[in-house]
């Protein structure tokens, strides 16, 4: 009960406090700028050609843009062994083949040196390879595979004098002081 007097000044003196910054902090409030709308611009009007699809009207095939090609496996016969290899979203890329499902709808339709057909759920979207993908490779035929190599030429020895103005390699011991050889032409 002696302790009753000093909980109540305590908790009087913090109210107090707690009063005294908020209306200090509404009064030194600077004043709130008028905020303006920001203007919209109307969308832009769908061309004629948009609509053609819908009449019959031929489509042209779309550009895929969440798929990057990022090399291909062709064939030279042009047959279903053919691969490409395709990143979605910027996931890793994944090899499939000519047939195969890259994604739930998508399939490799063809492929072709520099770009695939994929098939959209009945869209065709073509994929170009990068213009920096890489150079062509061929395989060299089998004559040359089956060839021996040249024999293999000896290395050059060192010389046991090094050439005047090089450091010499001298096995250092620990707290040793490092001799060097001055460089020509720099220093004293």
């Amino acid at each position: 009960m002696k302790r009753l007097p000093l909980l109540t000044t305590v908790a009087a003196v913090a109210a107090l406090s707690a009063s005294l910054a908020y209306w200090g902090l509404q009064l030194l409030k600077p004043q709130q700028r008028p905020i303006a709308a920001v203007p919209l611009a109307p969308p832009p009007e769908p061309g004629i050609s948009a609509a053609q699809g819908l009449f019959g009207g031929q489509v042209l095939a779309s550009v895929a843009s969440n798929y990057q090609l990022k090399g291909v496996v062709a064939a030279s016969n042009g047959s279903s062994d053919s691969a490409a290899i395709v990143a979605i979203d910027n996931n890793p890329a994944s090899a499939a083949r000519v047939g195969k499902e890259i994604a739930p709808g998508v399939v490799v339709k063809e492929v072709h040196a520099r770009y695939v057909l994929l098939n959209d759920n009945g869209a065709v979207k073509r994929l170009d390879l990068p213009s920096d993908a890489g150079v062509r490779s061929e395989v060299a035929p089998a004559s040359l595979l089956s060839q021996p190599l040249p024999p293999a030429q000896p290395l050059p020895q060192p010389t046991s004098q090094p050439p005047q103005g090089q450091i010499q390699n001298q096995p250092a011991r620990p707290g040793a002081p490092v001799a060097v050889d001055p460089i020509p032409g720099f220093g004293r």
